[in-house]
């Protein structure tokens, strides 16, 4: 009995840390006014399909795909901006732009396992809906760096940032790609060929060695930026050294789909090896559109979050508790100590009733469980309705009353 390959078990601490860095990040979205959006973990095939293309190697080669009793082909969600977007669509939410949506939840991939990479994975994500001027690129940057920063990860990573160029940009440019690789067809990965015909555009993204060295003389992007893309990419520029973002500009930071327009952006690291980028985001402004929603600008970004736990670390980031042992010292007193418990869960104190051993075995268990502080209850504490409060880390101890204990607990 072992699990699925490319999936893997949170156990306990795992599970904590996980937890940890959803709840820092969603709450730092709120801080930039994001408000949290739950779409199922699989949808209509064609949500995907249709939002990633037939030519992408997400759908080509690694989306789940399946036929339900019904008959229905569906998909179990990829990545997390085609489901927003389908929500956005189907729950009429233009009326309400513009929108800021996050998201959290597990992805799933047919990829080859490895390190940072799993076929079931989880992802953090934010969609700004609506947003047509480049501020909304640069607070986007600056809630994850914020998010990065917190994580004690400022120092982990660096941000990369390029621009497509709006529509009319990429169209020229796609124009001179298809010219340029025509002559050289033969020499492209059958991907490529493929691509070319049905779109150029992602032979950008071929991981291929001899792709990769035809890309050397292609046309750049930035040959083809007209005056729209070059004032958008500076003023986002400008907005980044304004807020004091350290980034780098790396003109060979693309997308391969047609809806992207403008920023692209990625936060990588050289501490997971090959698995470069904990944070990828950008501006698609055709994607609703193309989706079969109202034409409508978006910008977000997606970070996978067991690349994230790789990197931080988890003791910065995990609540420490003050647990309380409570030990009846016989079974007299077991009852009270079970109304105590319920009392002290009621006010949010977590604590852990002792009932199994003598008073010895029961504080050897209490400090192997790291307990803060001990309550031992036996006859004398029963007769007076007090308790001793005994603090295993200082080793000092007191008789008090339940409500004073409580009120030094709470403290």
């Amino acid at each position: 009995m072992q699990p699925v390959r490319g999936t893997q078990d949170f156990l306990p601490d795992q599970s904590a840390l996980y937890r940890a860095i959803e709840s820092l990040a969603l709450g730092t979205a709120r801080l930039y006014g994001y408000h949290e959006i739950m779409t199922p973990i699989f949808e209509s095939a064609d949500v995907f399909h249709r939002s990633l293309g037939e030519t992408s190697d997400a759908v080509h080669k690694e989306t789940y795909d399946f036929l339900d009793r019904g008959g229905d082909r569906l998909t179990l969600r990829p990545e997390g901006t085609a489901g927003v977007v389908r929500a956005f669509i189907s729950n009429g939410m233009a009326q309400n732009l513009p929108l800021k949506l996050a998201y959290t939840g597990p992805m799933f991939r047919y990829e080859r396992p490895q390190k940072g990479r799993y076929r079931q994975f989880h992802q953090i994500g934010v969609e700004a809906l609506g947003f047509d001027d480049p501020w909304a690129d640069v607070e986007c940057m600056a809630m994850a760096w914020q998010i990065l920063r917190r994580l004690g990860l400022g120092d982990k990573v660096r941000l990369e940032i390029n621009s497509l160029g709006d529509s009319e940009s990429r169209t020229a440019h796609r124009k001179a790609l298809v010219e340029y690789f025509q002559p050289l067809r033969e020499q492209l990965s059958p991907d490529s060929q493929v691509r070319l015909e049905k779109n150029p555009l992602r032979i950008l993204d071929s991981k291929d060695a001899g792709d990769q060295k035809l890309l050397l003389s292609a046309p750049q992007l930035r040959e083809f930026w007209n005056e729209n893309s070059k004032n958008f990419y500076s003023a986002t520029l400008r907005g980044l050294e304004n807020l004091e973002i350290p980034f780098v500009e790396s003109p060979n930071l693309v997308r391969g789909f047609d809806y992207y327009t403008h920023s692209v952006f990625e936060f990588t690291t050289t501490f997971l090896g090959a698995q470069s980028a904990v944070l990828s985001g950008g501006r698609y402004d055709g994607l609703i559109h193309q989706m079969g929603g109202p034409q409508t600008s978006g910008v977000g970004w997606g970070a996978g979050l067991e690349r994230l736990m790789l990197l931080v670390e988890a003791q910065s980031l995990i609540p420490q508790t003050r647990l309380i042992a409570i030990v009846p010292a016989d079974e007299k007193s077991e009852p009270w100590c079970q109304k105590l418990a319920a009392e002290l869960r009621q006010n949010n104190l977590q604590c852990e009733l002792l009932l199994s051993g003598n008073v010895g075995k029961k504080m050897k268990r209490a400090n192997k469980l790291g307990a803060t502080f001990a309550i031992i209850i036996g006859e004398t504490e029963l007769a007076n309705q007090q308790l001793t409060l005994k603090n295993l880390k200082t080793g000092e101890q007191s008789l008090l009353s339940k409500a004073a204990a409580l009120e030094q607990l709470k403290k």
